[in-house]
């Protein structure tokens, strides 16, 4: 990075030497989350099932972290790892995480995403290295209303559809293992770790290839010169690129690492409200970044229940942990859709290159990661 700040700085340096697990590092996020803490020289482990699509992410990165396959519903596996390997900080991402699946697997979805959570805790909370777990879940977490503002971290847990439900059960989760385990109120008593959730909106950027998802099948079309069908063109997200949540993850993580207690809690990572659009505009503006993009819109919705209109709340964040998004929605889109399409028309795999942007555009603004 010229004339910028060292990864290995980033986070007040508190990555750096770290022995740090990813749950689900072979996924959409996960291997996102991989390359970052990598290039800040932590020491990077992974447990997730293996990625079997192809392409995928995580084998395009083909990065030098440990890593383990294996399923976080069964917890001997996951606690032989955890045992093994003594992580001082877990990021936890493993998940079923698309809601059309969960309507038709609900079993696995609460089986993943309910009892995967439990059994991570429960093998952290047998390892004396673990000093900080952030639980990543969604905003699909909330009771949704539909309302025009945004959901702030104190609204009632729900969920309509079986997958929005499960991340709802792990926010509880979470709840209850903060105030039976790991109860800051004994922090340094009784035990040694804090505990936090993170939701996060829509997170779209280069390598994601999961089914029923707006942009991997906008570009799964194009690079097979289709028209892509949009249901539910109607929809509105707060859509947000992938590194924004991690920034948000990575800075949460940062501070239960120092031991600040406070942030022991559950927080929303969701873009400007001006990134709140619906489906139909997110899928014009991809067209500006790849002219072969060809859309068409359904006239018959998707039958299944799912949410129309969802928003986060992100003040807390803002005002306690200054932590800010660095991309408004058209770069987001510029470098999302620019990621596709020097993949199918170059071969190109831009990820480390994107990253560098993002954290040279985060040093221009000052984000307060990048200047402790």
């Amino acid at each position: 990075m010229e004339n910028m700040v060292k990864f290995s700085e980033l986070f007040g340096g508190v990555y750096k030497g770290t022995k740090v697990l990813i749950t689900g590092h072979t996924g959409f996020k996960g291997s996102w989350l991989a390359l970052w803490l990598h290039n800040m020289e932590a020491d990077v482990y992974g447990f997730a099932l293996k990625n079997e699509d192809s392409p995928n992410h995580i084998d395009l990165l083909n990065l030098p972290i440990h890593q383990k396959y294996g399923d976080i519903t069964e917890l001997g596996t996951l606690d032989e790892y955890i045992q093994e390997i003594q992580p001082e900080i877990v990021f936890h991402l493993a998940a079923q995480a698309l809601v059309k699946k969960s309507y038709s697997d609900p079993v696995e979805t609460f089986s993943t995403n309910v009892m995967g959570t439990i059994h991570l805790f429960e093998a952290c909370r047998k390892t004396k290295s673990v000093k900080a777990i952030i639980n990543v879940t969604s905003d699909k977490c909330y009771e949704n209303k539909e309302w025009n503002w945004g959901y702030r971290e104190n609204e009632p847990m729900g969920g309509y559809d079986p997958y929005s439900a499960s991340k709802a059960c792990s926010e509880i989760i979470t709840a209850s293992y903060r105030n039976a385990y790991f109860n800051i109120e004994k922090y340094n008593e009784s035990h040694g770790v804090l505990i936090a959730s993170a939701r996060a909106g829509n997170v779209i950027g280069g390598g994601d290839w999961a089914a029923d998802r707006l942009i991997p099948d906008i570009v799964r079309a194009t690079s097979r010169n289709e028209t892509v069908k949009i249901r539910n063109p109607k929809a509105t997200r707060p859509w947000q690129h992938v590194l924004e949540p991690l920034s948000g993850y990575l800075t949460l993580g940062w501070h239960l690492a120092e031991k600040k207690i406070n942030y022991a809690d559950a927080w929303n990572f969701g873009p400007d409200i001006y990134s709140n659009l619906p489906v139909y505009e997110i899928s014009e503006l991809s067209k500006k970044h790849w002219k072969d993009i060809k859309i068409e819109f359904s006239k018959h919705p998707d039958d299944q229940h799912e949410a129309h209109l969802l928003m986060l709340d992100c003040s807390k964040a803002y005002k306690l942990m200054k932590w800010k998004p660095v991309w408004g929605i058209d770069k987001t889109i510029e470098k999302t859709i620019g990621w596709y399409r020097d993949y199918y028309i170059s071969g190109k795999i831009e990820t480390t290159h994107h990253l560098t942007d993002y954290i040279n555009d985060a040093y221009k603004a000052k984000i307060t990661w990048t200047t402790h």
